[in-house]
Order: C-alpha cells, then structure tokens, then sequence
C-alpha cells in the first residue's frame, strides 16, 4: 500500500511540474502572494504585513490565498477535488510573484521546481514551540509517516525561516529539516498587537460588551492542546472545572477547534473570540503543551500547566523543549494543585513574575515594529 501511495504522490509530483513549467513562461509581477492552509481566510498577521507592503508601495501586488484542507488525505474526494483546483490558483501566483509566505506547509511550494529568483519565506504560525514536529515527529503516533514526508518534500524550498528568538532557532531548524543559518531572529507580527495599548483596549471593550462578568471577577482562560484522546481530556476538563471556585473566578476554556468534548456548564466558551482575544482579559492562564504560553507570557500573564497526561502525550509525540526546567510556573497534572496555585497567586502573590518575564524574553525578541522588520526585508528582496 505505501507504495502505491508514494507511486501516486511522484505521478502527480510529476504532472504538476509539467504544467508549472508553461506557468513558469509568464511575465513575473511585482508581486507578494501569502499562502495559507490554517484557515480560508487571512490572519492577522497576513493582513497586518499586507497593510504594511501596501503602505510603503501601493504599486506591489500583494495576493491572499488561504484554504484549509480538513483531514489531509482523509478529507472527503470533493475537498480533494476542490483543492487540487486551489493548487493550480497557487501556482499561478507563485510563478508570477517575487517573493511567497507561508505561515505553514505548502504541497507547491514545496514540491514544484521554482524560478531561482523566487524568493520563499516561511512565516511559520506559531510564536514559539513545544511540541516536536515536521522532521522531529517522523513516525510518532501524531506525526508524518517518514516515507510520505521525503516523497511530498516536506518543507523544502525555503530561503528563510522565521523565528521569534535565537533560543527556537535549533527547534525550529531541526522541524523544518534545514541548517540554523537559515534560521532569521523575526519576531510574528502579533508581537506589535500584544504590545499594543489601543488594540487591548479595543478587544477589552468588545469582549465586555458581551460579557461583563469578566469584569467583575479575575479570568481563568484555560488554553489546551488538541488530544486525539477525547475521553481522557473529558474527564481532566471535568475534574478542573470542579477544582476552581466559581464563586471567586470566571472560568474560561478554549478548547481546540477538532476538539469534540463539551464544556461544562460552569465553563465559558466566549466562541465569539478567539484564545488570542482572550490573553486581553485573562488575569491566569492554564495550558500544557500549547504555544499560546508564548503569547500569554509576552504579556505578563502567570501562566500554570495542567499536564494530566504528561507520559502518554511525550511518548506520542515528543517536547521540543526541556518542560520541567524550561516552563516558568507550576506544573502539575493534579487539577486541584494548579486551582490552589492560582488561588495562592491571587492571594498571597506566589508566583515568580521574575521567571516569567526572563522566559518571555528568551522565546520571544523583544520589539515594537514586528511588522515593519517583516514587511523591510520583504522589499529587501524585491
């Protein structure tokens, strides 16, 4: 069967350079074409450097194209269908562009025989990482079977990789399967956002507006990592859920958008805004695994991490990171240590805000114009 699979993946390797290499014979624009499949449509961070290209030029051509592809090669033959004809659009653009970002895995870009003046840049979606994955997850449980990875050319092509710090280079690197040198220290465009007082007090505003409670009383936002695991998670979600005070907290939990479990009826799920939205009004965040601590750290939040399934999730997939030491506050998989760790944060100011700020800073590079840095070497390469 695997090489049936990797039969079909060089034939249609194959066809798809046929017809690129017409593609390629067309005029190249001045043009940015941002690809994406976490979602069908744009984030804001591609919308933050679009606004930023625009501004400095209006004359650059900037294209978004965002589809998602749900379920990968299990996704119904409609889906496939459907983004066979998107990956034609993408070639298009790609062949008549200078530069491409990405802000994930790409099959054209990483497949197709480009012009050498292409310029490709990995924009990877996450401001830091915890979880081993790409050339680091080859042949876990939750990762890429080795042969389909080295057939589809998994994350090659790339000129630059960007990265928040010097500290997620070598993670970075070995995921992406490329030497550190072609690592760049460039903080997600997101950093401008979650340090910015207007845009806090924007979202603050609309996140009241539809929930005062959250005003009355400090915020537990409890961010999770997607476990293919439902019933385990269920239960952990239960237990934590009857761990914290209701009377004393707003508890607010994102569950991951696979996630089928539901939420207790103690539990809000705020679903008009996302776990980003919520770092504006979270007074504690509780995770485990999930990078969203990167984000909740930049900005100062005490970070706790229920980590109930600690053995069973490593010997899955793997950490990127030396958990126990690298992690800046309490870690527990009981759900009643981390609802008294934070109970002892409120009250008696027991936590290290000191360790917290040291570990924003070593993952994340401090700055204030992200996007402008972006949006500078893009043109730099045009």
């Amino acid at each position: 069967m695997m090489k049936i699979k990797i039969g079909i993946i060089k034939a249609g390797t194959a066809v798809l350079n046929a017809v690129y290499a017409f593609m390629k014979f067309l005029p190249v624009r001045k043009k940015v074409t941002m690809l994406s499949r976490q979602a069908n449509k744009p984030s804001d961070e591609f919308l933050m450097v679009r606004k930023g290209i625009k501004l400095r030029d209006e004359r650059v051509k900037v294209v978004l194209l965002c589809h998602t592809l749900d379920g990968g090669a299990a996704s119904s033959m409609s889906d496939k269908i459907k983004y066979g004809f998107h990956m034609l659009v993408q070639m298009f653009h790609i062949a008549t562009s200078k530069v491409v970002i990405l802000d994930s895995y790409c099959i054209v870009v990483s497949i197709l025989n480009h012009r050498k003046d292409l310029k490709v840049i990995q924009m990877w979606h996450s401001m830091g990482t915890m979880k081993k994955f790409g050339y680091t997850s080859l042949d876990t449980e939750e990762g890429s079977k080795s042969e389909i990875a080295y057939a589809m050319k998994m994350h090659r092509n790339y000129d630059h990789i960007f990265a928040s710090s010097d500290a997620y280079k070598d993670h970075l690197a070995s995921g992406f399967g490329y030497d550190a040198a072609k690592i760049m220290t460039m903080p997600l465009p997101r950093l401008d956002l979650l340090n910015s007082e207007k845009y806090e007090e924007r979202v603050r505003e609309k996140i009241y507006g539809i929930y005062p409670e959250f005003k009355e009383k400090p915020v537990i936002l409890y961010c999770p990592t997607f476990r293919k695991n439902e019933e385990a998670f269920a239960r952990a979600l239960k237990e934590l859920e009857m761990a914290v005070d209701h009377e004393k907290y707003c508890f607010v939990a994102k569950l991951h958008p696979l996630s089928k479990t539901c939420a207790g009826e103690e539990i809000a799920t705020a679903d008009e805004f996302s776990s980003f939205d919520m770092l504006f009004v979270a007074d504690y965040v509780v995770s485990d695994y999930s990078c969203i601590v990167y984000e909740a750290a930049v900005r100062r939040i005490p970070l706790f991490f229920y980590n109930f399934d600690m053995d069973l999730y490593t010997d899955g997939r793997g950490l990127a990171i030396d958990y126990y030491k690298e992690l800046p506050g309490p870690i527990s998989g009981d759900a009643r240590e981390i609802a008294s760790a934070v109970e002892s944060a409120e009250t008696d100011g027991g936590y290290d805000m000191e360790a917290l700020g040291k570990f924003a800073e070593k993952y994340v590079a401090p700055t204030k114009h992200a996007t402008k840095d972006i949006v500078d070497f893009v043109f730099s390469l045009m």
